[in-house]
């Protein structure tokens, strides 16, 4: 007696998962040969996109057989079509991939691809690139917009603020999201930068930037931005926001200082802000930039509290000149920041927000987690490995 066969979907996923990059590969070599001009939407090496790409068709193949969580697939997808925008895919575009992705499944299935496999594959690759379009369709407004630089500073070799003035009208964007940006040293590269001030009727933008190790456009930014650029932008994310009259906690490291920033800046602007205990930490002394605008906020709203943290007492010789952050009048505490606020005091009832790199915000929730804060009153952006 025959086993009964698995579900479509299911025996696709499992064909594509034997050779991955085989089958994106060959996905991606049937679009760009029906239609050449959309390579150029995209960076020359093409192996991040390629595993992007099996990711997500991965994750319908086994979202879609299943009873439950359909809207979370659709959510992903439509965010993705909102997402294609800025690479300026089209309509045809959408049609040709479907073409493609439809082509290799049958190709993968070889005899196997009878009726009843040629429509079920059909529907599910339909309602995909189906989705993602519609979701392009309802967005109003241009896919991008432009900003000029105006202003760099160079704070330390790995650090600097860039200045910009937009060129082209600002859609709405709100304090402590982060856009998705370009710059024209990197054509082909979007990166997410969070503004670190909220936005005006004049279009002017302010990042604060650190040059990750290994970081291609961060780099660029640090060590070769000037005045003159154009950058480009696209859409708005995050959930960084204050809301209500619960005291607030926030933890920045480093650079993340800046969507917290925003939102102290755009909340001084207020007469009802809640009170608000910033930890702002750093490695050494001279890499805490920002305490002169922390210090003029904090004497103008006392709902403010700043505690500064430091990790190494002494600036390295690469930071020459920084001044001693005693001088700002602020509590100086040392050790990791996440650890520092966490043992400061008792958290229980603020909504807590945090910023700063991945491993930072990893280990503030856990020693917030151990300290009594339930988990759901922290936010934080996404954490990319």
């Amino acid at each position: 007696m025959s086993q009964p066969q698995p579900p479509v979907l299911h025996r696709l996923r499992a064909l594509i998962a034997a050779d991955p990059d085989g089958f994106a590969g060959r996905v991606l070599s049937r679009l760009f040969g029906s239609a050449p001009a959309v390579r150029d939407l995209f960076p020359p090496h093409l192996r991040h996109l390629r595993e992007a790409f099996i990711d997500v068709l991965d994750h319908v193949l086994e979202a879609l057989p299943a009873e439950s969580g359909h809207d979370e697939l659709i959510e992903l997808l439509a965010q993705l079509g909102r997402d294609h925008r800025k690479y300026g895919v089209t309509d045809e575009h959408y049609d040709l991939m479907l073409r493609a992705l439809i082509t290799e499944s049958a190709a993968l299935f070889g005899a196997d691809w009878t009726e009843d496999v040629a429509d079920t594959v059909s529907q599910a690759m339909m309602l995909t690139t189906g989705v993602m379009r519609g979701a392009a369709h309802s967005v109003e407004g241009p896919a991008t917009w432009r900003a000029r630089v105006v202003q760099k500073f160079t704070i330390t070799r790995e650090r600097a603020v860039v200045r910009l003035v937009a060129v082209d009208p600002v859609p709405p964007v709100h304090a402590g999201q982060y856009l998705e940006t370009k710059i024209p040293q990197w054509p082909y590269l979007w990166r997410d930068l969070s503004p670190a001030t909220p936005p005006n009727d004049a279009g002017e933008l302010e990042f604060h930037v650190r040059a990750v190790p290994g970081g291609q456009v961060s780099t660029s930014i640090v060590k070769e931005t000037a005045p003159g650029d154009v950058w480009t932008f696209a859409q708005a994310h995050g959930t960084l926001a204050v809301e209500g009259d619960d005291p607030v906690l926030m933890v920045a490291g480093g650079t993340g200082l800046a969507p917290l920033r925003a939102l102290l800046l755009e909340m001084a602007q207020r007469t009802d802000s809640p009170p608000t205990h910033l930890f702002y930490g750093a490695r050494y002394p001279g890499e805490l930039y920002d305490l002169a605008v922390l210090r003029e906020l904090a004497t103008t709203n006392p709902w403010l509290k700043i505690t500064a943290v430091i990790e190494n007492p002494a600036d390295p010789w690469w930071i020459d000149g920084a001044p001693d952050p005693r001088q700002w009048g602020f509590e100086v505490v040392y050790g990791r920041v996440g650890d520092v606020a966490a043992r400061y005091g008792d958290w229980t009832g603020r909504q807590v927000l945090i910023a700063g790199p991945a491993d930072m915000i990893t280990s503030t929730k856990l020693k917030l987690r151990l300290a009594g804060v339930p988990h759901d009153a922290m936010r934080h952006d996404p954490v990319h490995a």
